[in-house]
């Protein structure tokens, strides 16, 4: 049984629109569930943290039950290990600062080019105040992906921190983060994943990464404007947080610096809601039970699979969609036999056309996509692009389907033919 795209779409009211979503890289559309968990929270409990009144321990329980999901979704060992905030930028940030004290004039820490800038400005920001060494990671200009041979030459180099991101915002490259989180453990670095990218396309498990930290945002994985971190229970109990003297001294609520965003972290309850009402629906699919997960975790499990299954036809179609097109480039991974390899964010430029126009001629279609550099400064820097406008990015999520890539590639003819 594969995804149905017309059921799918009833559990997003904005898709009831003739508009064609392609900007999910920047933000998805938020599911019924999230939507629904948001507002019953400002309608029924919406109060601050540990009071002695109902509306205060309902809207406990509900951060909590939060929490809960939140690990089941990326197979943390406890929701302890489940930190809330604003989003991965802002987590980042505030995780650096916490790490920076166990930092030595001279260490290093190892950033990508692939990365997003939030995976990277924190860390040079870090290794500016605190006197360390920075190492950069190069990836291949021709197919997108991480040069291996760096990573480990800089992992020789014992780096305190290595931070590198799960999937590549700006090209669609899946790290093998894995691989890399392991490379960086027997080195004696402490592991930092962004999976911001990754988090709507395919299921994370940070037991088998094997990673200290990993973080995502939950409006990229169809829930609001929110992020979650997880961090290994040790680790943040020993950390020192920058917070204020009454909160928590216990890991995670002595990381959530102030009040926190209660009714987007009911969005994020809602947004896992919606990926466990879609995993129910593969019931009679593949048995995950030999992983031995259960419960949730298994539905979960379900759902991101079948999510990435399916975003396969849409990734084949989006490159050729776009290499159909006279005078276009696609940077990244484009050969169909490696598909497993990228998620369905395809970034190119066309001859002749900036970026930001293409994306103009585009959104007077109804189409819906990002162009610049999307905070991966890195890449397009690298790819010396910066000061060409950067790339047009079209990204697809499961709700996309087959027929609106064929309204792109429809689009793109005539734009390509209007302007030549």
């Amino acid at each position: 049984m594969s995804l149905n795209p017309a059921v799918i779409r009833l559990q997003f009211p904005s898709l009831q629109r003739k508009d064609v979503f392609f900007d999910n890289p920047g933000g998805t559309q938020i599911a019924r569930h999230s939507l629904e968990r948001m507002q019953r929270y400002l309608l029924e409990c919406n109060a601050n943290h540990e009071g002695a009144f109902r509306t205060s321990r309902e809207s406990d329980a509900v951060l909590n039950e939060a929490r809960a999901a939140m690990a089941d979704f990326l197979n943390a060992a406890s929701p302890d290990e489940i930190v809330f905030g604003n989003n991965m930028t802002t987590l980042t940030f505030n995780m650096a600062r916490a790490l920076a004290a166990r930092l030595r004039p001279g260490d290093e820490i190892a950033v990508t080019r692939l990365d997003h800038d939030a995976n990277i400005s924190p860390w040079l920001l870090t290794a500016e105040d605190r006197g360390c060494k920075v190492t950069w990671v190069d990836f291949d200009v021709e197919d997108g992906t991480l040069k291996m041979d760096e990573f480990s030459r800089a992992m020789e180099r014992r780096p305190k921190i290595a931070a590198f991101g799960y999937a590549s915002n700006a090209l669609g490259t899946i790290n093998p983060a894995r691989r890399l989180t392991q490379m960086a453990r027997d080195a004696g670095a402490i592991v930092y994943i962004d999976a911001v990218q990754f988090a709507p396309h395919g299921p994370i498990d940070v037991g088998e990464l094997d990673c200290d930290f990993l973080v995502c945002s939950s409006y990229k994985f169809f829930g609001p404007h929110a992020g979650a971190l997880y961090g290994r229970l040790d680790l943040l109990n020993e950390l020192k947080p920058y917070k204020v003297r009454p909160a928590s001294n216990a890991a995670p609520h002595k990381f959530e610096t102030g009040t926190q965003n209660h009714e987007g972290i009911a969005g994020i309850l809602g947004a896992i809601e919606y990926f466990e009402w879609l995993g129910g629906q593969f019931e009679d699919a593949k048995d995950w039970r030999e992983s031995g997960l259960s419960g949730r975790r298994l539905t979960l499990k379900r759902a991101m699979t079948a999510i990435r299954s399916y975003e396969f036809e849409l990734s084949r179609a989006l490159i050729e969609a776009i290499e159909s097109v006279p005078g276009t480039r696609i940077y990244g991974i484009t050969d169909s036999r490696r598909l497993e390899e990228r998620v369905p964010t395809v970034s190119f430029t066309m001859e002749g056309i900036s970026p930001r126009r293409l994306a103009e001629r585009l959104a007077e279609e109804g189409l819906y996509v990002w162009d610049g550099n999307y905070y991966a400064l890195a890449v397009t820097q690298r790819l010396d692009l910066e000061d060409r406008g950067g790339m047009l990015r079209v990204g697809a999520v499961h709700y996309n389907t087959l027929e609106e890539v064929g309204r792109l590639r429809e689009a793109l003819h005539r734009i390509a033919r209007s302007w030549t």
